[in-house]
């Protein structure tokens, strides 16, 4: 039979962690909120310009932009992997690192140079336990990603594409589909697509583009100049949703486990108060049976 003291030492100490997980759980749920509405809110922007830039790149024939043509040959491919800085989110940093390498071993099978980037502690820490050398890291995209920090991060890609230096940018995150789905995904940001993406809508559900009707514009200025400002500012919001849905994924992450380690202390509790319950009998019984022994001895 335990000891009723390490029994009380031992549910005084799960109790402690409970309160810490249901204080987790709390913040977590707090900060999905505000990412929540961070991300639903970008997400008809994103696709609205991502819409009209594809519509546009298809009416116009006679104008090209170097952020929609695809290169021939592919030499230069940049990898950008976006985790956590902290921990305790169940397989959310997992669940990326895996895509991520399934994509770095795929082009090595290509015979491609990878540049990779990391945002992210998780993400940096693992990479250089596996030996893989990140040009680039990054741990000031937190839960509240900015825009103008994104940005800088944007302006570098395009300026290394324009000129030749990579090929094609791809981003391994965590999509944010809806509070109950989250996928793992690597996407191909540059060069754009001159097709318009699948539109989320507010419940997370992806429904089909609508298919572009024919439409003659007028330009003024010319079209040239509009996607000229266009292309690049898709781009821009484009990879600045992918660090809001990871945010948001991270948060839905964090309170799942936090919620499952909570339920799991209430459910020690109970068994350690019931071990300790029994133990407690047993040593009343066992003191009672020497006062009766011991009463029995001096008569």
């Amino acid at each position: 039979m335990a000891n009723p003291r390490a029994l009380v030492s031992r549910r005084k100490a799960v109790r402690n962690i409970r309160k810490i997980t249901r204080t987790m759980e709390l913040i977590a749920t707090a900060r999905f909120k505000k990412a929540f509405d961070r991300a639903t809110e970008a997400a008809a922007y994103t696709a609205k310009i991502a819409e009209l830039a594809a519509d546009l790149s298809a009416t116009v024939k006679n104008v090209t932009h170097p952020l929609l043509q695809k290169r021939e040959q592919v030499k230069d491919s940049l990898l950008l992997v976006i985790t956590s800085n902290r921990g305790l989110c169940g397989g959310y940093n997992a669940s990326i690192l895996r895509e991520a390498t399934a994509r770095i071993r795929a082009i090595g099978g290509e015979g491609v140079t990878l540049h990779l980037e990391v945002s992210g502690k998780r993400g940096i820490t693992f990479f250089r336990y596996q030996g893989v050398r990140a040009e680039q890291s990054f741990t000031q995209f937190d839960d509240k990603p900015r825009y103008e920090d994104v940005e800088a991060l944007a302006d570098r890609y395009l300026a290394s594409f324009i000129a030749g230096k990579i090929d094609r940018v791809e981003v391994a995150y965590v999509k944010f589909l809806n509070a109950a789905r989250q996928v793992p995904v690597v996407e191909t940001l540059l060069p754009l697509s001159g097709a318009a993406p699948p539109v989320v809508r507010r419940g997370g559900a992806e429904a089909p583009p609508t298919p572009a009707r024919p439409v003659e514009y007028e330009f003024l200025p010319s079209a040239g100049d509009i996607l000229e400002e266009l292309l690049p500012v898709s781009f821009k919001v484009r990879l600045f949703k992918c660090f809001l849905d990871a945010a948001v994924s991270e948060q839905i992450a964090r309170r799942v486990t936090m919620k499952a380690a909570t339920e799991n202390a209430d459910e020690m509790i109970k068994n350690l108060t019931r071990e300790y319950n029994r133990a407690r009998q047993a040593q009343i019984t066992k003191e009672i049976a020497e006062v009766i022994g011991g009463a029995a001895a001096l008569e």
